[in-house]
């Protein structure tokens, strides 16, 4: 069947999530007496995961997820408000650090002179995710965005991908899902009948993938081939 759509994953893959938070997180741990050690930094990215999850199973909204980090991470018991504000403090910081990818402008290019559609598949709730786009330049350069809010369903489930093809009006067989997280992006969109490519920044991927990028600019090649 023949290509149609490209639908990306955007932390990690557009938008350089990790170095933001990193960045962010030396900024404002100062600002309110702690230290911005790399022990911290590590801290702070192990307690996202665990209190996210739960958010996108529905069980606690996403401000709450945000004060529960924080909880862990500082290790108080502030009320609810005062939480919302000190969490402030460090998004002002990480969203100033917010950058797309420098091959992200070539991948853009690369796909629509392929003629195909792009659209973008992310864990990350409908406000922040688009904000996110817009504060890098790439709003309204990608296509229609999918949320876990959107969608009702969160990578790794196949659902997710299903019903952000359905939404898009692509068969899966038409779509090329690419991402960093290879069981989130990957493993998941071919269980949900899509192509899918492993965007390998770091060269730390299962060594047996087959469709493997260094770089969103290796894409191009993709774009025109009939199977993945």
């Amino acid at each position: 069947m023949e290509l149609r759509g490209v639908l990306l994953d955007l932390d990690g893959t557009l938008v350089d999530h990790a170095s933001a938070a990193d960045a962010g997180l030396r900024a404002w741990l100062p600002k309110i007496g702690r230290a911005a050690t790399d022990a911290a930094v590590a801290r702070w990215t192990a307690l996202q995961e665990p209190h996210l999850a739960a958010w996108r199973a529905g069980t606690i909204s996403f401000a709450e997820q945000r004060r529960r980090r924080l909880r862990d991470f500082l290790g108080t018991t502030a009320a609810d408000a005062e939480l919302d504000d000190i969490f402030a403090g460090y998004l002002h910081h990480y969203e100033a650090a917010w950058r797309a990818y420098d091959d992200v402008p070539d991948a853009l290019r690369a796909i629509a002179e392929a003629g195909l559609a792009t659209a973008v598949l992310t864990n990350g709730s409908t406000v922040q995710q688009r904000k996110k786009l817009e504060r890098t330049g790439l709003g309204g350069r990608v296509g229609p965005v999918f949320t876990v809010e959107d969608l009702g369903a969160a990578k790794p489930d196949p659902a997710a991908f299903a019903r952000a093809c359905s939404r898009w009006g692509l068969a899966p067989a038409e779509v090329l899902s690419v991402g960093d997280d290879h069981a989130y992006d990957v493993a998941a969109a071919r269980a949900a009948g899509l192509r899918a490519a492993h965007l390998d920044r770091l060269g730390t991927g299962p060594p047996g993938e087959p469709t493997r990028l260094i770089t969103l600019r290796d894409l191009g090649p993709l774009l025109n081939a009939t199977s993945i």
